[in-house]
């Protein structure tokens, strides 16, 4: 199975942007425990904190991957053109976020994603990008 997670805007700066609510590794370092824990599954990964580009990422990922990981951050509250590319594609995607977008500033607990992904995972931290590999491989 083909898994790509995709990241938006900032978390390019995990490990160092607001530890207390990101924690304290980069999603880089992350990335590695996960391909090493998932090792028969190919993962990949892209990040950009261009709208655009994720858009871009999402569309071209039907051809080539089985299922996406989208932490869309920002955007998940903002981007209808991501709900609309989202809802364009065939494969499933799974929308994650570290923290809990509901226990955090009001306009957080509104996702234009959600509603055209397979499901949510919020608040489990990094764990939550693992969470959503294995709801992928649940039959």
């Amino acid at each position: 199975m083909k898994i790509l997670i995709i990241n938006g805007p900032n978390l390019n700066l995990l490990g160092k942007r607001e530890p207390e609510i990101y924690g304290k590794i980069s999603f880089e370092d992350y990335f590695e425990k996960l391909k090493e824990k998932f090792s028969d599954l190919h993962l990949s990964y892209f990040q950009s904190n261009i709208e655009g580009e994720l858009i871009n990422e999402l569309q071209k990922a039907e051809d080539l991957f089985d299922a996406i990981v989208l932490n869309a951050a920002a955007y998940t509250h903002t981007s209808i053109a991501l709900a609309d590319a989202i809802k364009a594609i065939s494969i499933p995607v799974i929308e994650v976020h570290i923290s809990n977008i509901f226990g955090r500033e009001e306009f957080r607990s509104k996702s234009f994603t959600a509603p055209h992904t397979k499901g949510v995972i919020s608040g489990f931290g990094m764990k939550g990008y693992d969470l959503a590999i294995q709801s992928f491989l649940i039959r």
